[in-house]
């Protein structure tokens, strides 16, 4: 699903109401009604028992919400509509909304922080609205103004807080709180969602965040061009590469994984097994041979093999001519988790990664080996490196930011790969410059070893077939679907990266059964 900017909704409402002559009232009015629906929907009994309280801005964001108030007052709600900032400032919809309120008996009120009653009357309601500001607020709220003071009182409620179009105080560019952010339990945004909504501490802060259509023409929404999107289940399907009923197991795909130490078994083999879980043909596993004999009892899908150490039971650099040789027959290297950091190893990093011609999905030590070299990734510009890294590994090799998106974005484009940067919100941004945010997952995945899983997925479906994009952002997704669908009988707490794998044929089947 395309994700928005406020310049994009300001230009399809001002497309909107120009080009196809389409009342700004009338857009208002749809708005109301999707927010004025939604907190009725939450009320825990009929209107007529239930308090309302409405925090409105002086644009047309409290517009929406003046309007959502009228119609729960008609539905029996008693409500009260608290303006936050000043009145001769409502813009000429705000200030229509308040007329037709004041038709109805109830009017706009100043909000005072600190009037006692007031907030008594607040803190008592079932529902508070939030409409102080909108998609274009892109400054910090003072810490002593009375922004910030409805925005604590409404935290502090214990209502259902329901958001129009966005929690206030969210910036809908990055999902940054900018001083103070409503924690809204709903989100009612309208036409498309925010980036903000979908990244950051904002994808918290939003609640269940619902679209709702107010009449912007179709033909607009369209044509708008999104570089940045989300990670639906239709996505993760196509995904899958097709299984041909007669094929054997070198029609699916070969890969390499390439990794571990003494001290650090389990990472690959928790990749090899998420590779051939994820209907991987054939999966070769190049481990030094201090730890050769414990991957091959624990691996009995995949061939391990053993390859040169170093005196501290690393991979040595002396691996690389039997790692090229067995390379020339697979499809993809996953190279990476649990190598460790010394220095013959990261020597057998740099030099893989630039003699083979081979798709890489690179983890973990691997992408700790490029601090200070980055000009080998770049040397592999042309040629499929996936890179997986977590926010401390993408510190390493990109120095420190603050805008995950924009920084993902910027580091695909710069070096010519598909950047999946793991997190809350995992972001896949690809040279093009685009980026796909994923939804799925929990906090359950959040466990060393889950990182390993996902690089054994996107290894195995990159060697079935899927293009690189497909198959990096396809793999997150499905690999946080499985998350959530072990943690239905597991609980977050007592998930396993195992019991994610075991997941994997539930999600699949779901995926293909949807497809149909």
């Amino acid at each position: 699903m395309k994700l928005a900017t406020a310049a994009q909704m300001q230009e399809l409402d001002q497309k909107a109401i120009r080009a196809w002559k389409i009342a700004s009232m009338d857009l208002m009015e749809r708005a109301a009604a999707a927010v004025a629906q939604v907190a009725l929907d939450l009320l825990p009994e009929r209107p007529s028992k239930c308090r309302a309280a409405v925090f409105c801005g002086a644009g047309n964001n409290g517009g929406d919400g003046i309007g959502a108030a009228r119609l729960l007052f008609l539905t029996g709600v008693k409500v009260r509509v608290f303006l936050v900032g000043d009145y001769d400032r409502l813009t000429p919809d705000a200030m229509e909304e308040t007329g037709r309120l004041s038709e109805c008996g109830v009017e706009l009120e100043a909000f005072s922080p600190g009037d006692s009653a007031q907030a008594a009357w607040v803190r008592s309601c079932h529902v508070l609205i939030d409409a102080i500001f909108g998609v274009g607020l892109s400054r910090d709220i003072a810490p002593d103004s009375q922004f910030a003071a409805a925005i604590d009182l409404i935290n502090a409620c214990k209502g259902k807080t329901v958001a129009a179009d966005i929690a206030s105080g969210v910036d809908a560019a990055t999902g940054r709180v900018l001083g103070r952010g409503v924690r809204a339990d709903q989100t009612v945004t309208f036409t498309l969602p925010k980036i903000g909504q979908t990244v950051g501490e904002g994808a918290l802060l939003s609640g269940n965040v619902t679209v709702h259509d107010i009449g912007i023409p179709a033909p607009l929404v369209r044509e708008m061009a999104c570089p940045i999107q989300t990670v639906e289940a239709d996505f993760a399907a196509a995904a899958l590469p097709p299984r041909k009923p007669d094929g054997h197991k070198g029609n699916f795909g070969k890969v390499l994984v390439v990794g571990g130490a003494v001290g650090y078994t389990g990472a690959p083999y928790l990749t090899a097994l998420a590779a051939v879980r994820s209907g991987c043909g054939l999966l070769y596993l190049g481990v030094p041979e201090s730890i050769w004999a414990v991957e091959a009892e624990k691996c009995v899908s995949a061939m391990p093999f053993p390859l040169p150490s170093t005196r501290r039971g690393a991979l040595s650099h002396r691996a690389l001519p039997a790692l090229l040789e067995r390379l020339k027959e697979c499809d993809v290297l996953a190279l990476g988790p649990g190598l460790g950091r010394r220095g013959s190893t990261r020597k057998l990093v740099w030099d893989l990664l630039q003699e083979t011609a081979k798709p890489v999905v690179l983890d973990a030590d691997g992408i700790n080996a490029l601090e200070g070299h980055i000009d080998i990734l770049d040397s592999r510009r042309g040629r499929v490196t996936i890179l997986t890294p977590h926010d401390g590994e993408f510190a390493r090799i990109s120095g420190d930011f603050e805008n995950r998106v924009e920084a993902a974005r910027a580091f695909a484009r710069e070096h010519g790969c598909i950047l999946v940067l793991k997190g809350h919100r995992t972001i896949t941004a690809v040279p093009e410059g685009n980026a796909l945010v994923n939804t799925t997952g929990s906090s359950g995945l959040s466990k060393g070893g889950s990182g390993d899983v996902l690089t054994g997925l996107i290894a195995s479906l990159l060697a079935q077939g899927a293009t690189p994009v497909m198959a990096a952002a396809g793999g997150v997704w499905i690999h946080g679907r499985a998350g959530e669908t072990a943690a239905e009988t597991l609980t977050e707490y007592c998930l396993t990266p195992e019991d994610v794998t075991a997941a994997f044929p539930r999600v699949f089947s779901q995926l293909q059964e949807n497809d149909k």
